[in-house]
């Protein structure tokens, strides 16, 4: 909602203008009237729109003068007297164009037309006017009055203030008598948003949690039927199974601005996000939110709640995964496509290649570990401040603590945690990735190389707990890996058993960044189905993890008929979270045999769980 509103007086001489502010602030007409009156600001406990309020009287001043007001104004009201031909004639032949030479094209002001002094005549300039109005979008109303009697005095700048704060321009074309696309497209997303079981209409409950939402009280039962019978009455399809379409939604919006009662469609527009060009405001996108360095972001339980609804609202066929229309469906109130092919490259995916409920939601978090504020603007285009009645979407955020004090404290509450996956080209990095995702290297192949992702996402188990590990590969340049590359819980050195160049890179990576670092690392025998050769380096890898006191090489394939193993994820999500563990326990296999056992266990339980929750759908 705009801060303030600026409304500035126009008109020939001897019309009133003058004697219209006196009486405004004064209630009574002033026995004698200044040649100008002062710049007089009303305070916003006063006005109807609760909104500070600026009148300023243009009167014999100079053009420059005249001018700068015209660009400074809010809206302008240009006052005729209706008695005076003459100052009717002037409001089309010199103020009108003038004010237009003074603004630009794309934000002209609104203009109110006033016709003062009604109490000199007995008949209405209404008919002449009117045509004046048709001609000119820029017009918003016509007020006839008084200021000699104060008839409809405040209601002038009633009308100004609501000229401002609930322009028509944005909303409606006069000419077609209908509503503008941009209001549709606003409209449409609201309608979308609201529609919480996706069925394309807005049944009671619905209709009364969006009249909530936006004006803080339920329609009593009449009143839905009323509205409801409004639509049915003026259109075929606006009403079916006793719930409001979308057509019937757009007709209600229309009725309410063709009846003057545009702060309607406003108050439900602003409530969605949108400013005055019907655009969602950088304040509604990207709420403030503070990161204190060594901290992540990630989704809170209220927010995977949310977006669990949402995937299952558009999951219409309840296969517990969304198909590609299913997908577009839901980003249909996005301006954009945010998802690309690459995602389904970095989350589970079903033998289709459809989004998985698992992938979904680890693609959410995916975005909110690494790009909070994009997160948020996403978390905004659907509407989670306003189904959840939180201030903003910054409530779905939690910020975690310093990662210093989760060392100190040898625990952590983090949900997610992040791989840097590193090695020479060719030594398995991309298949490694993709095995976390379940796929062995029969499947790996059908992924084209421009939907290729360095990133992989889903969940593992620890010691019981569901946590998200983050997979990311690192492209390979020893003399330029950044903060962001070096930036994780746990590193994986992979290398290649095949290739005898291949473990050099990791030796070297390891020995420049991370020999004084207290990251955990892991070094990964990878394509161990193949033979294995010598290794072009001092050291051989089984040597050199034993010299730097790391766990020997891990043997890993992704060559299999099945799915490859989870293991070696679980290994790393667990030295993750207990650094301090890995780093005592590395010689003891009985730190991997417990974190192993647990995770075999809870992935048993948490597929029981899922085809429980599938038979429930």
């Amino acid at each position: 909602m705009r801060k303030d509103v600026r409304i500035l007086l126009v008109g020939e001489p001897k019309v009133g203008k003058t004697s219209l502010i006196m009486s405004l602030v004064s209630e009574e007409f002033p026995d004698e009237v200044p040649l100008r009156a002062e710049e007089i600001t009303i305070p916003a406990d006063v006005t109807p729109e609760r909104v500070p309020t600026h009148i300023v009287d243009y009167s014999e001043q100079s053009d420059e003068q005249l001018y700068q007001e015209i660009s400074k104004a809010n809206v302008i009201c240009i006052v005729y007297s209706v008695n005076n031909k003459k100052s009717i004639e002037k409001v089309t032949s010199h103020w009108i164009p003038l004010i237009n030479d003074r603004t630009d094209k794309d934000s002209r002001v609104p203009l109110i037309l006033v016709g003062n002094k009604s109490d000199l005549v007995e008949h209405s300039s209404m008919e002449t006017i009117l045509p004046i109005m048709n001609q000119y979008q820029d017009i918003e109303t016509c007020v006839e009055c008084s200021a000699k009697n104060l008839k409809n005095i405040s209601e002038l700048f009633y009308y100004a203030q609501k000229a401002v704060l609930h322009p028509t321009g944005p909303l409606y074309c006069p000419e077609e008598k209908e509503l503008k696309p941009s209001c549709i497209k606003a409209l449409t997303r609201i309608f979308k948003i609201s529609d919480l079981d996706n069925d394309g209409t807005l049944n009671d409950s619905e209709l009364n949690f969006f009249q909530r939402t936006c004006f803080n009280t339920p329609l009593a039962p009449q009143a839905l039927e009323d509205v409801k019978n409004v639509v049915r009455r003026n259109m075929m399809d606006g009403v079916k199974d006793n719930g409001l379409t979308l057509k019937g939604f757009l007709f209600l919006h229309t009725l309410f601005i063709q009846r003057g009662r545009h702060e309607t469609t406003w108050t439900v527009l602003r409530r969605f996000g949108y400013d005055d060009d019907l655009e969602l405001t950088q304040e509604y996108l990207f709420p403030l939110i503070k990161i204190p360095p060594d901290c992540t972001t990630e989704l809170n339980h209220n927010a995977y709640l949310f977006l669990q609804s949402v995937f299952d609202k558009h999951d219409k066929d309840r296969d517990c995964a969304l198909s590609p229309e299913e997908v577009k469906d839901l980003f249909k109130v996005f301006p954009y496509m945010p998802w690309g092919p690459d995602v389904n490259n970095t989350v589970c995916t079903n033998e289709q290649g459809w989004l998985t409920y698992q992938g979904y939601l680890s693609q959410w978090t995916l975005t909110t570990y690494l790009d909070v504020q994009r997160s948020l603007e996403y978390l905004g285009y659907l509407g989670y401040s306003i189904i959840y009645e939180q201030e903003s979407q910054a409530a779905a955020i939690t910020v975690t603590r310093n990662k210093r004090i989760d060392l100190q404290k040898k625990q952590t509450q983090r949900s997610v945690f992040r791989c840097n996956v590193l090695g020479a080209r060719g030594s398995g990095k991309s298949g490694f990735l993709q095995a976390f995702l379940g796929r062995n290297l029969q499947r790996q192949r059908r992924i084209r190389e421009e939907h290729k992702s360095f990133y992989a996402i889903s969940t593992t188990y620890v010691y019981g707990q569901e946590k998200y590990l983050l997979l990311h590969e690192v492209m390979p340049d020893i003399d330029f890996l950044t903060e962001t590359d070096l930036a994780c819980d746990v590193v994986c050195l992979v290398y290649d058993v095949n290739n005898p160049r291949s473990f050099e890179y990791c030796a070297k990576v390891y020995k420049q960044y991370f020999i004084d670092s207290k990251t955990p690392c892991v070094v990964i025998a990878a394509k161990s189905d193949l033979h294995e050769v010598r290794q072009h380096y001092s050291l051989s890898p089984h040597d050199f993890c034993r010299k730097h006191k790391l766990h020997p090489p891990q043997p890993f394939t992704c060559s299999t008929n099945e799915a490859p193993s989870k293991d070696i994820y679980t290994r790393l999500t667990t030295m993750a979270m207990y650094p301090h563990m890995a780093q005592a326990d590395l010689k003891n296999s009985t730190f991997w045999l417990r974190a192993s056992v647990g995770a075999t266990v809870f992935a048993v339980l948490g597929f029981a769980m899922y085809r429980a929750l599938l038979k429930q759908r």
